[in-house]
């Protein structure tokens, strides 16, 4: 972990906003490929799509989705990684990616090195939801029960490394907790997987989880958020209330292949920031259950370091491993 966070800044500090040369104003010329790397219907996806649209009307061409998932969201960071940096090919991802490279010490590629990070895009809080009318109505339910069987409830993430996962590790460690991980191939499987009762819970976001809540299926029973975001109901109980100091989102950025002329990337950023600061914008992605960041340079950069030294204690503390 510490040669990961050794080489996020440097990598970093060359999506700084510079002065858009004559090369960026015709950019793009043709349709952009936007990789996301988990499966249709997570709040990955979801968020994806809106912001490729309104990208993609703000540069005059289309942005196509291709959705590559798998190993966590790792396989098709690795097909940015070796795509031709030309500002042809993007990426938007959780920040997942961050801790994973730390677990799969043999992997071909160092996303960290290997991409470029453009903005923040938004940051979404997650949601520890249980099965509606299922054993477990309560964060102090889960606890009672885990504490009578230890090892033997079982939880759901979009994937092993994942932020959703360590999270849910996180107050396993605060309340003493042992649980047994049962990963899935992105946010909308694992909600899924809570709905039917394969998994008493899980942590999902509120966009992966709403139409089951909607339907009587998924019941919320903790924001795992420091603080209530502003478009939360008033009845969902943050853990922090609850006295375990949790305090867990999964934000969403974008990333371009390393080497990709500065120019691209400041134009990206632009106009990323703009449509960020628009208010139906930022309404939609709060019907999302998220909030827009807006976030980039050294701003972006330090939350990442801090995300990824937090992190690393948790994956230290639990032996979390996962192979690639």
């Amino acid at each position: 972990m510490r040669n990961l966070i050794k080489y996020l800044i440097p990598a970093f500090l060359l999506a700084a906003p510079i002065a858009l040369p004559a090369q960026a104003q015709t950019y793009p010329t043709r349709p952009v490929h936007v990789v996301v790397p988990f499966p249709p219907g997570g709040f990955t996806d979801v968020t994806a799509r809106l912001i490729a649209q309104k990208l993609g009307e703000a540069l005059g061409q289309q942005m196509v989705i291709e959705n590559r998932s798998g190993a966590s969201g790792l396989l098709g960071v690795e097909a940015v990684t070796k795509a031709v940096p030309d500002g042809y090919t993007l990426l938007i991802t959780t920040g997942d990616f961050i801790e994973t490279p730390s677990l799969m010490p043999k992997m071909g590629f160092d996303p960290n090195k290997d991409l470029l990070p453009v903005a923040m895009i938004a940051s979404a809080p997650l949601l520890l939801g249980a099965q509606a009318g299922g054993p477990i109505g309560s964060v102090m339910d889960l606890i009672a029960q885990a504490k009578a069987r230890p090892g033997q409830i079982a939880f759901s993430s979009p994937g092993t490394g994942t932020i959703n996962h360590l999270a849910v590790e996180w107050l396993a460690i605060e309340a003493g907790l042992k649980l047994i991980h049962v990963p899935y191939r992105g946010g909308a499987p694992a909600a899924t997987a809570i709905a039917a009762g394969d998994v008493p819970v899980g942590a999902v976001t509120i966009s992966s989880a709403q139409s089951l809540m909607d339907a009587g299926k998924i019941k919320p029973i903790a924001l795992m958020t420091r603080e209530r975001p502003s478009f939360a109901p008033a009845d969902w109980p943050t853990l922090s209330e609850m006295g375990f100091p949790v305090d867990a989102a999964l934000w969403v950025g974008l990333f371009v292949p390393a080497r990709t002329p500065p120019a691209i990337v400041a134009r990206l950023d632009a106009a990323l920031a703009r449509l960020l600061h628009d208010a139906t914008v930022r309404k939609r992605l709060n019907e999302l259950g998220t909030e827009a960041a807006a976030i980039s340079g050294s701003a972006f950069a330090d939350r990442i370091r801090l995300d990824a030294a937090h992190y690393a204690k948790i994956i230290e503390q639990t032996g979390i491993h996962v192979e690639h």
